[in-house]
């Protein structure tokens, strides 16, 4: 179902170093620093999973929300509608040059505090997002994001979304055909 606004694309290579960085307890986002135009806010993402789970904003996350006129079930939506992927058509896709690309696009909308090092943090965020169901989620993103401060811009995480979808979704098709018609 496309929604406003999506995630993006990886590399196996990518997924394997993130499932190993992860199951060794590497470095996961635990602050995102929300941002709505001239309005920005440190929240923790705990802030984050309990909007994504109850629908209900607490704590700075609240106080963000109304100041950006922004209604929390759109939020809880946009943190937690799935985007079907095949692991290794991502891994493909995210590996080439349109998937750096789009890596690109949305890491000037999620992206680590520092700036550096965006490509590769996001590329290693998606394929761990998906690594266990083939499925990404904007919210497990944020939360397998290889650096404790994670940079989001709140206004255009819709805009992600489906940027993310129409990427991710010809995939789907792409995997089926590599399925059926070449591993056959």
């Amino acid at each position: 179902m496309k929604l406003t606004g999506k995630v993006l694309l990886t590399g196996l290579a990518g997924g394997v170093a993130a499932l190993l960085g992860q199951a060794s307890g590497a470095i996961a986002a635990e602050k995102i620093v929300l941002t709505y135009g001239p309005i920005s806010m440190q929240v923790p993402i705990t802030e984050l999973e309990d909007l994504a789970a109850t629908g209900e904003p607490s704590g700075q996350l609240e106080q963000l929300l109304k100041l950006a006129n922004q209604e929390p079930a759109s939020v809880q939506t946009t943190l937690t509608d799935p985007v079907p992927v095949n692991l290794t058509v991502l891994d493909f896709a995210l590996n080439s040059l349109p998937g750096e690309w789009a890596l690109d696009q949305v890491g000037e909308i999620i992206h680590p505090a520092s700036g550096a090092g965006s490509r590769q943090a996001l590329r290693s965020a998606i394929i761990a997002s998906a690594a266990d169901d083939n499925e990404i989620t904007l919210l497990e993103v944020m939360q397998a994001y290889p650096t404790p401060e994670l940079m989001v811009r709140g206004d255009r995480l819709l805009e992600t979304y489906n940027q993310l979808y129409d990427i991710l979704e010809p995939l789907e098709a792409l995997a089926d055909i590599f399925e059926t018609d070449i591993l056959r």
